[in-house]
């Protein structure tokens, strides 16, 4: 795995491209800071919508770097999560531009997936997670369902858990508002 992480670091600190399994699908992944990286990946899935796209980072600490102000229901939130859960928080800084929704909001989770959360903490950024298909393609779950043309556009592709065949679910997804008021896009 460690091979994996370090060749996933070069490539994330040249402004690359991967394709690497997260603690949901597998994904293409950037430095979430880089407005060009992140236009990669949107050209990559031929979509502009954000609607599925957000960041990972390693641990709940690192929230407050990219929130302007973190509503106390998010620690909850984070804290009692029992499977995935991405949180959409206004109030978005120090990402790229085009990663932050019109309404300045973005989506964050932080990953409790071995790899994913070990490459987060050696990045020491946030990292693009977007599913890895083409928006007019139905979702990849794991890496055999893949299309090639996804694989030929990245520029590296984790090999840890490409052999895996379960069929995980998608994260939950809460849009937070001003105050404590929330909102479940998807259970």
């Amino acid at each position: 795995m460690q091979n994996d992480i370090n060749k996933a670091l070069e490539v994330l600190k040249a402004g690359g491209v991967i394709l690497y399994p997260t603690d949901t699908v597998w994904s293409l992944g950037c430095d979430a800071t880089n407005e060009k990286a992140v236009q990669r990946i949107l050209g990559i899935r031929k979509s502009t919508n954000l609607s599925d796209i957000f960041a990972l980072v390693g641990n709940s600490g690192r929230l407050q770097s990219y929130v302007d102000q973190m509503p106390d229901i998010a620690w909850d939130l984070v804290e009692m999560a029992e499977k995935p859960l991405t949180i959409i928080y206004p109030g978005a800084r120090n990402l790229a531009r085009n990663l932050i929704a019109k309404d300045k909001s973005v989506g964050l989770r932080v990953t409790t997936e071995d790899f994913s959360k070990k490459l987060c903490a050696q990045f020491r950024r946030p990292i693009v997670s977007a599913p890895a298909n083409i928006v007019v393609e139905s979702g990849s779950y794991n890496y055999s369902q893949i299309s090639e043309e996804i694989k030929l556009a990245v520029d590296y592709i984790v090999n840890f858990r490409q052999d895996e065949l379960s069929q995980p679910k998608p994260a939950s997804v809460i849009k937070l508002g001003k105050g404590s008021v929330f909102q479940l896009i998807r259970e």
